[in-house]
């Protein structure tokens, strides 16, 4: 009997999908990720097309680009965005800058301790507070939906000496991408940022042409740069490495009232998998670079406190020339306050 309930649930399921997957679609939506299929991007959209098409009864149907097939880059895919060619892009904040500058913020260093501050603060006000510039900014073309992570945290690494303090960054070649920000930390911190395109990073590190990284471990690890001599890991979460969701704003609010509210929670649901996968793929790119020889050292309260001290000047330098800096900037320290707030208030709630 219980084969033969099986077997009937199963040809309804069948069927059932069948059914949906042959009643046309009102809504296309064309969604792209310049990555591939290993990575959170690639989870956060699969999250999303199965919760949307679901959730919307096969009224909306999402297409996947992954890779180069839209567009190459991020200035590329934005005007696709803006244009309507493209309906959904992500995006990491480097990739957005040029058009959104203040996108930046979340590459300040230091500034969110941890995941539970990082995913509270990325789940409230100060995203709508950034959709509402980017929406200013674009002509009310792009549309920013949320922010989730891609690839952990950003740690530095080189092929020298383990790093505690800030002090032992000093004449490190570190490499950034050319971009004012990330090498205005670097050379706060003492060190020398060496731009450097990243496919050619693994040879560099070869050659001695750049000693050191701000890389995520998943990046590390994926990219075999321990073969190349990156052996030192320091763990100071110096940067989340948000991930910015972005949607034509005409084809969203083209939209009823119900199929947007499916596109909300479907964006929702795409950020708590990109919150989830990188923690998850971490743990054995972690214990890969040990097992490989790797130095994995994590500062203490006092030497983070020392890091983001010697970062401080960064904050002055984003907010006096970065466009809106000023105005993005104390939205973040606002929204980190109260997280803060909110999360060491229920760890003791908790405690008790």
């Amino acid at each position: 009997m219980l084969k033969s309930a099986l077997k009937t649930l199963t040809v309804a399921a069948m069927l059932a999908g069948s059914a949906l997957s042959a009643v046309a679609a009102d809504y296309t939506l064309r969604a792209t990720a310049n990555s591939n299929e290993n990575d959170e991007d690639y989870d956060g959209l699969i999250v999303f097309k199965n919760f949307v098409e679901s959730a919307s009864n096969g009224a909306i149907e999402v297409e996947l680009f992954i890779g180069t097939q839209l567009c190459s880059n991020g200035a590329e895919c934005l005007q696709g965005v803006a244009g309507g060619a493209i309906d959904i892009y992500i995006s990491t904040s480097g990739g957005a800058s040029g058009i959104f500058p203040y996108v930046q913020v979340l590459d300040l260093p230091y500034m969110m301790a941890d995941d539970r501050i990082a995913e509270h603060v990325l789940s409230g006000d100060f995203v709508r507070t950034m959709r509402a510039m980017a929406l200013e900014d674009s002509q009310n073309a792009i549309r920013l939906m949320t922010v989730g992570n891609t690839g952990g945290w950003r740690n530095f690494a080189n092929t020298k000496r383990r790093v505690a303090n800030p002090a032992d960054m000093e004449g490190l070649k570190i490499r950034t991408v050319v971009a004012d920000l990330p090498q205005e930390l670097v050379k706060a911190l003492g060190a020398s940022p060496t731009p450097i395109p990243w496919p050619e990073l693994f040879t560099s590190f070869q050659t001695g042409v750049v000693e050191g990284s701000k890389n995520g471990i998943t990046d590390i690890m994926g990219m075999k740069f321990p073969d190349a001599g990156l052996q030192y890991v320091t763990l100071d979460g110096h940067a989340y490495m948000g991930a910015l969701w972005w949607m034509s704003n005409e084809k969203f609010l083209s939209m009823p009232e119900d199929m947007r509210r499916v596109v909300l929670d479907g964006f929702y649901a795409l950020q708590q998998a990109t919150f989830a996968s990188p923690k998850r793929k971490s743990i054995q790119a972690y214990e890969d670079f040990v097992a490989g020889g790797g130095d994995l050292y994590v500062p203490t309260p006092e030497q983070k406190a020392a890091f983001k001290e010697a970062a401080s000047p960064v904050y002055d330098w984003f907010k006096d020339n970065v466009n809106r800096g000023g105005e993005i900037f104390g939205a973040l320290e606002e929204a980190v306050a109260a997280a803060e707030t909110d999360i060491n208030g229920a760890r003791d709630a908790d405690l008790n």
